[in-house]
């Protein structure tokens, strides 16, 4: 599947970017970014902005008009961004969902680099190929419509969603049913109490670690040795990482996906791919250490 976006020139105006939701106030793109534009030597300035439902356009559009390059965008505003660009790229059209804004003056560009970013953490950072797994994908909001699509294209040997609205896991893999056909995918969906057993790949992309709640399905999902990841990360994460460990599991937090969606977000703004490694290294060693 591709980006559908085209590299830009650097430039040595200083551009600001921000990432923009509520709650954003613990965010570690601004350590990510400004990690980034040392690295690479672009000039780049990032920033976070808080805002409730009521103000999300608004504050995009104050900020675009401010002269900035563009922005991330978080919860809980992931498919209302898709509606704010003239040009979406295709994998954002495909989830229905942008975590990525650039401010094109010929138009806005809507992109999602989280389905690219989890698939380059768990594929490379932690060693665990998807072809031929058997994943379960927890969750059809905002997070698991970005990376269903690159999941798929990843070619799992069968992919199967779960959400407590099961109508909403349900348009989910509607609307990824060719994708999934192209890429040879099994794809359906289960009650989320009764999932099925032993997945090799179990991906939590629902708001239950946010909101401190219970895993939202039963341990037997997890096969032997299987990699279980919250899109999560920190102490948000730790009760799902900490329950797939006592099963027999091992447990990864969303810290690298966080990473990655940015490496790929600061490549669709910059033109320019950071070394992402390095920076999840000390950003690991931030968050264990912290001042």
């Amino acid at each position: 599947m591709s980006t559908g976006t085209t590299a830009l020139p650097n430039t040595a105006t200083l551009t600001r970017y921000a990432v923009i939701g509520h709650p954003v106030t613990h965010s570690q793109s601004p350590y990510i970014h400004a990690a980034f534009a040392a690295q690479t030597g672009e000039p780049v300035e990032y920033g976070r902005i808080d805002c409730g439902a009521a103000d999300f356009v608004a504050a995009v559009s104050d900020f675009a008009a401010g002269g900035a390059g563009g922005c991330n965008i978080t919860v809980p505003f992931k498919f209302d961004a898709a509606n704010l660009a003239a040009h979406t790229t295709e994998r954002a059209r495909l989830a229905g969902a942008a975590n990525v804004l650039r401010f094109d003056r010929e138009g806005w560009l809507a992109d999602n680099t989280d389905g690219s970013g989890l698939v380059r953490d768990i594929e490379r950072n932690a060693a665990w190929p998807l072809a031929d797994r058997r994943v379960l994908l927890i969750g059809a909001g905002g997070a698991a419509a970005g990376v269903l699509g690159p999941l798929l294209t990843c070619r799992p040997r069968k992919l199967v969603l779960v959400n407590r609205r099961p109508e909403r896991a349900l348009a989910l893999i509607q609307r990824h049913a060719a994708w999934a056909r192209h890429c040879g995918v099994g794809l359906e969906t289960a009650d989320i109490d009764n999932p099925g057993d032993g997945f090799d790949t179990v991906i939590n992309a629902t708001a239950s670690s946010l909101q401190d709640g219970a895993v939202p399905v039963p341990a037997r999902v997890l096969g032997a040795g299987a990699l279980a990841v919250d899109l999560m990360y920190g102490p948000a994460a730790q009760g799902f990482v900490d329950w797939a460990q006592a099963h027999g599991a091992r447990g990864r937090d969303g810290l690298g996906m966080l990473v990655e969606q940015a490496a790929e977000a600061f490549f669709v703004w910059r033109g320019v791919h950071p070394d992402s490694l390095p920076v999840l290294q000390a950003l690991r060693q931030r968050l264990a250490n912290p001042a």
